[in-house]
């Protein structure tokens, strides 16, 4: 079906993108900044999950960002949403067929680090997988990647390292921490939270994951960043509602988009 996915695609406009990035809740505003852009709504591509969450635009933009070719998923599929594993990743691996060697992960996610503030971006340095299953699982198709393939660095060293050398030049403050998916739609209870931040987790999220260790399957280089767009559940005396993760999403977009318009030319695949 990827295959059939990518005919599509190809036929509907002639970038090659060279890097793909997947937008998070509330986190779609960077799509606008490409030029030469063709818009497809996920619906119409063969086999594509339809996004339900909101805050999802649920589409893929091809087109430029100065003389970089660049695929944006803006919105993605959930696992809470009743999809399965290979459904949520299936926009990385037609990425990956079209050309993308690189990818960018964007998320919304809850701050479990006491230093963290709402509005705050972090750069992820590794993940916790909590969700319950692995993309992997099944027959392993060898032409795209190793039936075991080595997780030890998910997330890009080269790639942190530029990430951090752009939000300095560009003065925006960047953490780095580890990200917890879980399977939701629930938010996590306070005694998860205790939990997590035992376990070594500074974000949680209900994304991303799935989708990092099938780029990693691939041989595609990772970046992940989360956007926290709430403290998690027992850290402040408040209710967690989906409205504060858009608004928050709203609020930090013209920071967002200033960093990844400077950071993804600086990527080499």
């Amino acid at each position: 079906m990827t295959e059939e996915a990518k005919r599509f695609i190809q036929g509907h406009t002639d970038v090659r993108p060279a890097i793909g990035l997947v937008l998070g809740s509330g986190l779609g505003a960077f799509a606008d900044e490409l030029t030469a852009r063709t818009d497809i709504p996920y619906a119409e591509i063969p086999g594509w999950p339809h996004s339900t969450a909101v805050g999802h635009a649920g589409k893929l933009i091809i087109g430029k960002l100065g003389e970089l070719d660049v695929a944006v998923m803006a919105g993605r599929a959930h696992l809470y949403e009743g999809y399965g594993m290979q459904q949520v990743t299936y926009g990385v691996r037609v990425l990956h067929g079209i050309g993308a060697r690189s990818m960018v992960f964007t998320n919304a996610a809850g701050g479990i680090n006491l230093t963290l503030e709402r509005g705050g971006l972090v750069l992820i340095s590794d993940h916790i997988n909590l969700q319950g299953g692995n993309p992997l699982v099944g027959p392993n198709d060898e032409s795209l990647g190793p039936r075991f393939p080595d997780m030890s660095e998910a997330y890009s060293r080269v790639y942190r390292d530029t990430a951090k050398r752009v939000a300095v030049e560009l003065c925006i403050p960047l953490s780095e921490g580890v990200y917890a998916a879980m399977l939701g739609p629930s938010y996590e209870t306070p005694a998860e939270i205790r939990y997590l931040r035992a376990i070594g987790a500074d974000v949680v999220g209900m994304s991303t994951v799935p989708e990092v260790i099938v780029a990693n399957h691939m041989g595609m280089k990772v970046l992940g960043i989360s956007c926290v767009t709430n403290m998690a559940a027992g850290i402040l005396p408040q209710r967690i509602h989906h409205e504060e993760v858009l608004e928050t999403g709203a609020m930090v977009r013209d920071t967002l988009v200033k960093f990844l318009k400077a950071l993804l030319p600086r990527l080499e695949a």
